[in-house]
């Protein structure tokens, strides 16, 4: 690290309790065992490849997220910040039902949202551009709050995703394009040339594609 360069590692939360559903700001299950061991087996990956030396450990406010966040500031005796505008974003009515229940739910919301993942979101749910300027936000805050510095935020798959159509300059709908698995990171570094992005990696050791 030179005192120039600001780098964001986003890791998106492992695996939570009662699998893959549609979890928003509003339903928040903690990690699975398995989700924990996930994000352990991220965390030593890091350390092996030398891309663990943090200033700070940053986190959504979702527990999902928190707490595995607090133990690893807790762990390396750092300084942990919560930002709400880092928060998952709020899928309104199809809060806690499984991706599968969707189009026997809502047969028009799920095909349209399917047309247009930007503006064919369920009524009710929280709209993409009011997400895109608060998530833009709280990284502007991280790089400006902890400039010179390197920061480890735990995260959601579509804050990954919309950090990654900000570095680009890529348009909203592209968060549709990217794949953001359990326990993925996403690397950006910041500097006087600009910000790019460095990596994303969704696979971990023993487990598939």
């Amino acid at each position: 690290m030179t005192p120039q360069t600001t780098r964001l590692d986003l890791i998106r939360h492992g695996e939570p309790v009662g699998g893959r559903r549609f979890r928003g700001d509003a339903v928040d299950d903690p990690l699975s065992d398995i989700g924990w061991q996930q994000l352990e087996r991220r965390l030593r990956l890091l350390e092996e490849q030398g891309l663990a030396d943090w200033d700070v450990i940053a986190t959504s406010p979702m527990a999902r997220c928190r707490t595995f966040a607090a133990e690893v500031a807790d762990r390396r005796g750092l300084e942990l910040v919560v930002d709400p505008d880092l928060r998952e974003i709020g899928f309104g009515p199809w809060e806690g039902l499984r991706h599968a229940e969707i189009p026997e739910r809502y047969p028009e919301q799920h095909a349209a949202f399917l047309a247009d993942p930007v503006y064919g979101r369920p009524p009710g749910s929280e709209p993409m551009d009011a997400f895109f300027d608060r998530v833009i936000q709280g990284l502007e805050r991280l790089e400006r709050n902890h400039a010179g510095q390197s920061v480890l935020l735990l995260s959601h798959a579509i804050v990954m995703r919309a950090a990654a159509a900000w570095v680009m300059g890529a348009p909203m709908a592209a968060v549709a394009r990217v794949e953001t698995e359990y326990a993925a990171f996403l690397s950006i570094r910041h500097n006087a040339r600009g910000r790019r992005l460095l990596a994303l990696d969704n696979g971990l050791p023993g487990e598939g594609a």
